[in-house]
């Protein structure tokens, strides 16, 4: 297995930063390690026992702290898995099969069955978004709702940030805050985003991210979507073309809610709590 950390010293810091961030969690939680066929998997679960079940899926780099900003709003009403996928910072396992393989979705199989959840809706932003949408493809029985943010996967990847990421990278920490500003537009206004951004910021001085490409998925896939499904959009994000994609999701499923914001970047915020009340209104349908 190819490691995903710079250096040992680095995973360490990475996890005591992170091991930080999960003792802020603001609502009562408990962690669970999940066992799967790719590897223990580490869950943190929190909201009302007889809350609708959502499995909730972060971007590349992240952590279940993402949803440290959200979580109060969402663990309202929902019974919320905040899961660290393969192959990311936090302490999942660090295994990375093909994005295109049915790899994820079987870990996905694992981490319901461990959970004890015939069927769940899911929650995904970024690559967790894509996550997501490759499980309810693959296994539709499962899924009972998807609520999207900024997923990756539907529109087109832009290729002119990531160079600049690259150039940036040259230059240490000013370098990694460019980035991070270029990412965010404004999105860490609020001191708890502002928190993980800053945790983010500090996981990339020691994690090597994925390098593979996200397969895009087609119109003709998304239309054999079954599930209500919700998605939130930045206009702004640097990462992806979201006009696009906000495009591509509206004429594949008419009925499916699509929200564009058109100040927002990369890291979206006020999507919770219609997020929320979107995912409590399916139940456990």
């Amino acid at each position: 297995m190819t490691p995903i950390y710079r250096s040992a010293e680095g995973a360490r810091a990475v996890r005591e930063r992170y091991d930080a961030l999960l003792a802020s969690w603001p609502v009562a939680a408990e962690d669970r390690t999940l066992a799967t066929r790719l590897g223990d998997t580490f869950a943190v679960v929190s909201g009302p026992v007889d809350g609708p079940p959502v499995v909730a899926l972060q971007g590349s780099g992240g952590t279940a702290a993402h949803w440290l900003p959200d979580i109060a709003t969402l663990a309202g009403r929902l019974r919320v898995h905040a899961v660290d996928a393969p192959g990311e910072p936090g302490r999942t396992v660090e295994a990375r099969p093909p994005l295109g393989s049915a790899a994820y979705a079987e870990w996905l199989d694992d981490v319901l069955d461990a959970l004890e959840l015939p069927r769940a809706a899911f929650l995904g932003t970024s690559l967790g978004g894509w996550w997501a949408l490759d499980h309810a493809l693959r296994r539709p029985a499962r899924v009972t709702a998807l609520a999207l943010v900024n997923p990756a996967g539907i529109g087109r990847r832009r290729v002119v940030p990531l160079l600049k990421f690259a150039a940036y990278g040259l230059f240490g920490d000013w370098g990694r805050r460019r980035s991070l500003a270029m990412v965010a537009k404004g999105g860490l206004a609020d001191p708890g985003r502002r928190a993980v951004g800053e945790f983010t910021l500090a996981t990339f001085e020691h994690f090597k991210p994925r390098l593979e490409a996200i397969p895009t998925v087609s119109a003709e896939r998304l239309r054999e979507l079954r599930m209500p499904v919700q998605a939130h959009f930045g206009a702004r994000d640097v990462l992806l073309d979201q006009r696009d994609a906000a495009a591509k999701l509206r004429a594949a499923l008419p009925h499916a809610d699509v929200r564009l914001a058109e100040d927002a970047g990369h890291f979206l915020p006020g999507w919770a709590e219609a997020a929320a009340e979107f995912l409590a209104g399916q139940g456990s349908r």
